[in-house]
């Protein structure tokens, strides 16, 4: 697993190369992202970057998620209207099963199944190149309800 200095440093480097100037404000977006113990939506990023730097826009967090997101540090959940949710990317594959109630989600890997879309790929000649899974339903917790 990467450390935050090295996630950084892969942040100063795909900043350079697109020609871009070095920001403080990706780098906390980017830190809140690494220390995160759930998917987050843009909008708590925002809440989670405005304790360190009130100067901060919501803007410049859906700015900085787009490039983030574009450049594969991080990926996104979406949740059709409801937006996206977002989480480091740290190179270990995983699907999600998403509750429908209260918006928890669960990662999970299955070798089975990641054998099972390589061979539907084969068949259908299609170079699979990535995926993601998302699983809707109820959580545990929320069937109890």
């Amino acid at each position: 697993m990467q450390t935050l200095q090295e996630y950084l440093d892969e942040l100063k480097s795909r900043v350079k190369k697109r020609g871009l100037k070095h920001s403080a404000q990706r780098e906390l977006i980017l830190q809140t992202l690494y220390h995160a113990k759930e998917h987050l939506t843009p909008e708590e990023i925002y809440n989670e970057v405005k304790k360190l730097n009130s100067s901060i826009g919501l803007a410049t967090v859906y700015r900085t998620l787009a490039f983030l997101e574009k450049e594969q540090l991080v990926q996104s959940v979406s949740f059709g209207s409801e937006g996206k949710k977002y989480e480091l990317n740290r190179g270990e594959h995983h699907d999600h099963m998403i509750c429908l109630e209260c918006g928890k989600i669960i990662e999970f890997f299955n070798e089975d199944l990641e054998r099972l879309q390589e061979a539907i790929a084969k068949e259908s000649d299609f170079k699979l190149i990535t995926h993601q899974m998302n699983l809707y339903g109820i959580c545990k917790e929320c069937q109890g309800k």
